[in-house]
């Protein structure tokens, strides 16, 4: 008989496997020189046409994508700078890498910025920019406009994340405030060709939602900013400097980002190197290694972090009694992003507040466990990377007298499943691709006698 313990230790193996598939290493195999062209996929570059070759980046995998890209290129980068998330810095020759922080923008993500855009602006026609993007790119890459201060935007970021706004209305409202965001860095970059590798957080894969799309066209409006800021009540909260630019905006007083067709997105080709995809396929493989029956849900996972939650709880109950939709053992994965609308003064993050509501859907039952990971390895504004959680999480909690229903409420999840056991710390993974939900069920569970 296999035990609770086992099946935690099964979905520490499996979201190994996931991370590995998705490590920057891995996801710029991809990427090869061979005969004087740089190759990605199906798209060639000659390297003969090119003069110089500039390395920019933002996001947590950055450092990571540059160091595999220096060994790449062996020697034909010119310069090259990239910002990265505190704690996910790694040796590289020549291109510099910056920490600075994230998920709220600082005084050193806004000087990488202006290295970044000054690089850009100083290449030539001739010359190849190879843009490495990965998640936390949008907080990372901060270069706000004229009149908006790195503090004023570090406000609209916080309220943005903590309003229970999707990743595509936040970006949206970033994108125009930014110097750099809504394809604005390939606007700078222009007449050069520009590369551009990502490694993707966002559910579906759309390039102008991944670090807020710093080299492709921009759907988004001023209009739409200033709608989205409304929606969430967020319009008399947010400082003024913001509330007068977007009206600007609206009014035709600023330019827009820049819409497909324009002329200064030209010569950008974009490749997804890896995804979120990459990791849910890698984790069903790895289930199936160990034999489970594994089934992947969904790539495009999104709603309340409590809500959705508690709906993995009755598909984890319906595998378990009608062993449906996959036979037993199975292995459901999900990958996508969740949100959280913070409303209490608690400490956590979206992943640990799934597994928390997860919890309360499967109370007393054996022979389940679900997990909610952060790829990254950080949710939130913690240490914990999400949460993993059985039938005798919420009787643990109970027990010592935090219910974990209040904790909810409170959007304290992360001292509730610290109390239980069940938190996920896994420290900085170099990597950030969508999150993944895991849920396992090895038998008909049974219940624990009331």
């Amino acid at each position: 008989m296999i035990s609770t313990g086992d099946l935690r230790s099964h979905l520490r193996h499996i979201v190994n496997a996931a991370l590995e598939a998705v490590s920057p290493q891995r996801c710029l195999q991809s990427v090869t020189v061979s005969e004087g062209r740089l190759i990605v996929r199906d798209l060639s570059i000659d390297l003969a046409r090119v003069h110089r070759i500039v390395v920019v980046g933002m996001g947590k995998a950055s450092a990571g994508m540059a160091a595999s890209l220096e060994g790449i290129l062996d020697g034909r980068i010119s310069d090259g700078v990239v910002v990265t998330a505190d704690g996910y810095k790694v040796p590289t020759r020549s291109i510099e890498v910056v920490e600075a922080s994230h998920p709220i923008p600082d005084a050193r993500g806004l000087a990488a910025a202006e290295r970044i855009a000054g690089l850009v602006e100083d290449a030539q026609e001739e010359d190849l920019v190879i843009v490495l993007i990965s998640g936390g790119g949008s907080a990372l890459l901060s270069l706000p406009v004229p009149g908006i201060t790195i503090a004023e935007l570090a406000a609209t970021n916080e309220l943005l994340i903590r309003s229970g706004a999707k990743i595509e209305e936040t970006n949206a409202v970033r994108k125009h405030l930014s110097q750099l965001k809504g394809g604005q860095l390939a606007r700078r970059a222009y007449p050069a060709q520009v590369l551009t590798l990502v490694l993707s957080d966002v559910p579906g894969d759309p390039l102008t939602g991944i670090a807020s799309g710093p080299t492709v066209a921009d759907p988004t409006t001023f209009s739409e900013a200033a709608s989205i800021l409304r929606r969430y009540g967020l319009w008399d909260e947010v400082p003024q400097s913001v509330r007068d630019h977007v009206t600007a905006g609206i009014r035709g007083g600023v330019p827009e980002t820049p819409k497909a067709g324009d002329a200064a997105l030209a010569r950008v080709k974009s490749v997804i190197v890896g995804s979120g995809t990459s990791a849910a396929v890698a984790a069903v493989e790895a289930a199936e290694q160990l034999g489970y029956h594994a089934l992947l849900l969904t790539t495009t996972l999104e709603g309340e972090a409590r809500t959705v939650g508690r709906v993995f709880a009755a598909i984890a109950r319906e595998e378990a009694s009608t062993q449906g939709p996959v036979p037993l053992p199975a292995l459901i994965v999900a990958a996508g992003e969740t949100t959280v609308t913070v409303t209490g003064g608690g400490k956590g993050g979206r992943n640990q507040e799934f597994a928390l509501a997860a919890a309360t859907g499967i109370v007393g039952l054996h022979d389940i466990v679900i997990a909610a990971v952060a790829t990254d390895g950080r949710d939130g504004p913690t240490d914990a990377a999400g949460g993993m959680v059985d039938g005798s999480t919420a009787a643990r909690l109970l027990s010592v007298g935090t219910v974990p229903e209040e904790s909810i409420k409170r959007n304290d999840s992360y001292h509730a499943l610290a109390t239980s056991g069940d938190l996920i710390v896994i420290g900085p993974t170099g990597t950030n691709v969508a999150d993944l939900y895991l849920i396992a069920v090895w038998a008909n569970p049974r219940q624990t006698p009331s």
